[in-house]
C-alpha cells in the first residue's frame, strides 16, 4: 500500500468524509467553474524524485500513457457543453515522456485554450525541441512552461531530485529563456526558510543566467506549501471558512479537475484535485459532467496544502 492511501481507523482525522473526528460537519467545496482542466500524462518520470507527492519515477506506471484521442474527448466535452474552460494544465510524471504529449498540446492550443506545462526541463523536454520551438512560434504566450525547481541552490535541489538534476534543469531553463518562451518555476518551502529568503535566493540565479522570471510574482515564482502526511493538521469545518478568513471559492477544486488513465482501466477518469491521484473517494466519474458535484475536504492535504497553506497548482 502507498503512503497516499493510508486509511484512517474510524474515530479518527478524515475517517468519515460527512462528519470530523470531533463530530461536526466537514466543509466541502462547490465547482463553481471548470476554469482549469489536468490532464495526468501518466506517472513515468526521468526522476524519482525523495517527496513526489504522486511517486513517480521510472518505474511507477499506476497513472498510464493517456492518448491524444481520450484526452480530445473531454476538449471536445468542454465545447459540446460551453464549460467555458481556459486553461489545459498537463502534469504528470514528466509530460514530455508521453509520446502522445505534443499532439495533445497543439490540439489544445488550436482550439484556444492557453497551456501550462509543468515540466523538470530535462533530457525529455529537449528531445522535444523542435516541436517546442514551433508551437511557441504559433501561439506565443498562450503557451507557458513551469519549471520544477526545488531550491536556488544546486545542493538542495539534487537533494530532493538526485545527483546530476541541477545542470540539466538549468540548462533547460536558459534554452526557454533564450528561445523566448513564457516561462514560471516552481519552488518548494521544506526548507525551513523564509518566503523572503526563498526569493531573493531565486532572483539571484534568474539574474545570473538571465531568465526572465519575476521571483517576486507569486504566479511566475510559485512556492508550494509542503504536504506531509505525518503532520497533524486540522480538519476542516463549515465554521473554519469563517473563523480563517478563506473563501472555499479560492480552493483549486472549486475552478479545475484533472483527467488520469489508471493501469488496468478501459478509460480515463476525472478526479477532484491535482494532489489525489490514488485515492478512491476523490475520483467522480468518466466525464466532465460527472464531475460536477462539490468536493468533501476528507483528506490532510485538504487542510494542509490547500486551506491553510494556500497552495494551487494554476494560477489561471
Amino acid at each position: 500500500m502507498s503512503v497516499l492511501e493510508v486509511v484512517p481507523p474510524p474515530g479518527a482525522k478524515f475517517a468519515d468524509p460527512d462528519i470530523t473526528a470531533k463530530g461536526e460537519r466537514r466543509a466541502h467545496v462547490a465547482l463553481n467553474r471548470l476554469q482549469t482542466l489536468w490532464i495526468n500524462t501518466g506517472t513515468l518520470c526521468n526522476l524519482a524524485c525523495a517527496g513526489c507527492y504522486i511517486e513517480s519515477s521510472p518505474r511507477n506506471d499506476r497513472l498510464v500513457y493517456i492518448t491524444a484521442d481520450e484526452v480530445a474527448a473531454y476538449y471536445d466535452e468542454i465545447e459540446r457543453d460551453g464549460l467555458a474552460t481556459e486553461e489545459i494544465g498537463f502534469t504528470g510524471g514528466e509530460p514530455f515522456m508521453n509520446p502522445d504529449f505534443m499532439t495533445m498540446v497543439e490540439d489544445a492550443l488550436v482550439r484556444g485554450f492557453r497551456v501550462l506545462i509543468l515540466t523538470n526541463a530535462m533530457r525529455p523536454m529537449m528531445k522535444c525541441a523542435d516541436e517546442l520551438l514551433a508551437l511557441n512560434e504559433r501561439f506565443g504566450a498562450s503557451l507557458v512552461v513551469r519549471v520544477s525547481v526545488d531550491h536556488y541552490t544546486q545542493d538542495l535541489h539534487e537533494l530532493e531530485r538526485g545527483a546530476r538534476s541541477w545542470q540539466s534543469t538549468l540548462d533547460g531553463m536558459i534554452w526557454l529563456a533564450r528561445n523566448g518562451f513564457a516561462m514560471h518555476v516552481a519552488g518548494r518551502t521544506m526548507w525551513g526558510e523564509e518566503e523572503a529568503s526563498l526569493r531573493d535566493g531565486f532572483r539571484g540565479l534568474f539574474a545570473e543566467h538571465d531568465i526572465p522570471v519575476d521571483a517576486d510574482d507569486p504566479a511566475t515564482m510559485v512556492l508550494f506549501p509542503e504536504m506531509d502526511l505525518a503532520a497533524d493538521v486540522p480538519e476542516i469545518t463549515d465554521a473554519c471558512w469563517g473563523i480563517l478568513g478563506v473563501d472555499p471559492a479560492d480552493m483549486m477544486c472549486s475552478s479545475s479537475r484533472m483527467v488520469v488513465k489508471r493501469k488496468g482501466a478501459a478509460q480515463p477518469s476525472v478526479i477532484a484535485c491535482t494532489l489525489l491521484p490514488y485515492e478512491p473517494e476523490f475520483e467522480l466519474g468518466a466525464t466532465l459532467a460527472d464531475a460536477k458535484g462539490a468536493v468533501k475536504l476528507n483528506h490532510p492535504h485538504c487542510a494542509k496544502f490547500c486551506v491553510l497553506g494556500g497552495g494551487s497548482c494554476s494560477k489561471a
